[in-house]
């Protein structure tokens, strides 16, 4: 019991020392997480006080009332002060903890007068994100090569933390997150943001921050969400707000990628379309082509891979398979790189269909 209290009175003292380990809890960039790091601070300082009496006490009467000095115990049935001050104290406690509580309850649920909203929308296994007021959005994917995740490479400094396009947003403007999900329920967890809200299917879920300096934060999914939970982690990018609102007029004005067959050779779609699988497809069907049967069935040998009929192949990777894991990725990849996956999944593994799926094929399924 001693031991315990003094590591966890070293804890408090050395408080900044444990941030900057990752020990305890950061102290954020923004109002928020700078009120939940206080409100732990003087939760922890009052359960400190609270185990220095408690066991002052305890180790007071070890000491003086111990058999070897011939103390004898006390014979009573009840103590009306003693039943009102350990009613009391624990009331004053709970008050004295409730009422900055709630407070920071309050400021965390302030969703008015944003200046940007965002609506995040969590997949298996990664993140959309759409700025509501500017029209513009995209997919945020893991980085991290399949080679590193099976440990054929050496992991790297960011590794599984990594992301393709990390979620720009402006330092000092107030920013509303509006979080929901696609399939199953995940968790949007930026720790130095002060933010953690539950995506789930059907429902939004509100969230704010107003960032104070420019960096960059990491964060996770936080919920379970199937095999490959550990493969969504989130990167928030913040900027300046006039950086950012050259970002976004570039992002806005960004005219969509044009659909061409010039160039568009075998070579070419094999070497896109491996790392294009690597990235969208190796999560679940595993980089050489077996999958996870029966969740996540092989694409070796497979009769869609194989088969006769290009366009059965496109169809399914264009719109996905209801009320299973595979998604739709029309609405997540231009058509070129529609065309270099299946290209690649139709001539890997030793399939060598020798069919080269053009990009104005996939324009054409689209319509």
């Amino acid at each position: 019991m001693v031991g315990l209290f003094r590591l966890l009175v070293a804890c408090v003292l050395l408080s900044p020392v444990l941030v900057a380990a990752q020990v305890n809890m950061p102290r954020g960039v923004t109002s928020v997480s700078q009120d939940i790091y206080g409100l732990h601070m003087y939760v922890i300082w009052i359960v400190v006080g609270i185990m220095a009496v408690v066991y002052g006490v305890i180790i007071y009467s070890l000491v003086r009332h111990r058999k070897s000095r011939g103390a004898v115990a006390a014979t009573f049935s009840e103590n009306n002060l003693l039943e009102i001050v350990w009613t009391v104290i624990p009331l004053i406690i709970i008050t004295a903890i409730a009422i900055p509580s709630i407070r920071v309850l309050i400021e965390m649920d302030d969703y008015d007068a944003a200046d940007l909203t965002i609506k995040i929308t969590g997949h298996q296994w990664k993140w959309q994100y759409e700025y509501l007021d500017h029209g513009v959005g995209f997919f945020s994917l893991l980085t991290t090569p399949m080679a590193e995740v099976v440990g054929v490479e050496e992991k790297d400094q960011w590794y599984l933390l990594e992301v393709d396009e990390p979620l720009v947003l402006p330092t000092d403007r107030k920013v509303r997150f509006v979080v929901t999900s696609n399939d199953v329920i995940h968790s949007w967890w930026v720790p130095e943001l002060g933010i953690k809200r539950d995506a789930v299917p059907g429902y939004m879920y509100e969230a704010w921050a107003r960032i104070q300096e420019p960096g960059i934060y990491r964060g996770q999914c936080a919920e379970l969400c199937g095999v490959n939970h550990g493969f969504m982690p989130i990167v928030v990018k913040a900027v300046a707000p006039e950086d950012f609102d050259k970002w976004i007029a570039a992002r806005a004005s960004a005219a969509p990628p044009v659909t061409s067959d010039h160039n568009w050779t075998l070579p070419v779609a094999m070497e896109r379309g491996a790392a294009l699988y690597d990235q969208h497809c190796a999560a679940c069907h595993r980089a050489d082509g077996n999958g996870m049967p029966p969740t996540f069935p092989a694409l070796r040998d497979s009769s869609i891979a194989t088969s006769t009929d290009v366009n059965r192949h496109i169809d399914l990777v264009m719109n996905g398979v209801p009320n299973t894991a595979m998604q739709a990725y029309a609405p997540q990849l231009d058509d070129e790189e529609l065309a270099a996956i299946i290209t690649y999944e139709r001539n890997a593994w030793e399939h060598d269909t020798g069919d080269l799926v053009q990009p104005s094929q996939i324009q054409a399924r689209r319509r």
